[in-house]
């Protein structure tokens, strides 16, 4: 995963004169669980298909240019890059709440994770 790819992808879209502000996620696999226990690893599964009906909810928000996602399943070591979502739009007071929505809706809805210890 590239932000700076991704970044820019903003800078050569049509509305990149309206954006004020572009907000990035990357998620990485951490050593430990929620819980506290000791993690080696993760195996990660995304639903693309979920993710692109979220990416055009998130684009449908107040003073939201554009959505990109990278998302990679599989067998992940700690460390590695499991995914990243940068938000395009006018103001922090639009672009933060759309980057954690899509974020969390991700997440929640297009995601299966095991993980292993």
């Amino acid at each position: 995963m590239d932000l700076n790819r991704m970044i820019e992808a903003f800078k050569k879209h049509p509305g990149y004169s309206q954006m004020g502000m572009i907000a990035t996620h990357l998620g990485v696999v951490r050593g430990t669980s929620l819980n506290g226990q000791e993690v080696t690893g993760i195996e990660v599964t995304f639903g693309y298909n979920v993710i692109e009906t979220i990416v055009n909810d998130i684009k449908k928000m107040p003073g939201i240019i554009e959505v990109l996602v990278e998302a990679y399943g599989g067998l992940l070591k700690v460390g590695e890059d499991v995914m990243a979502v940068a938000v395009g739009g006018d103001t922090r007071e639009h672009v933060f709440p759309a980057l954690i929505t899509a974020v969390n809706r991700i997440k929640e809805e297009a995601t299966r994770k095991k993980e292993f210890s």
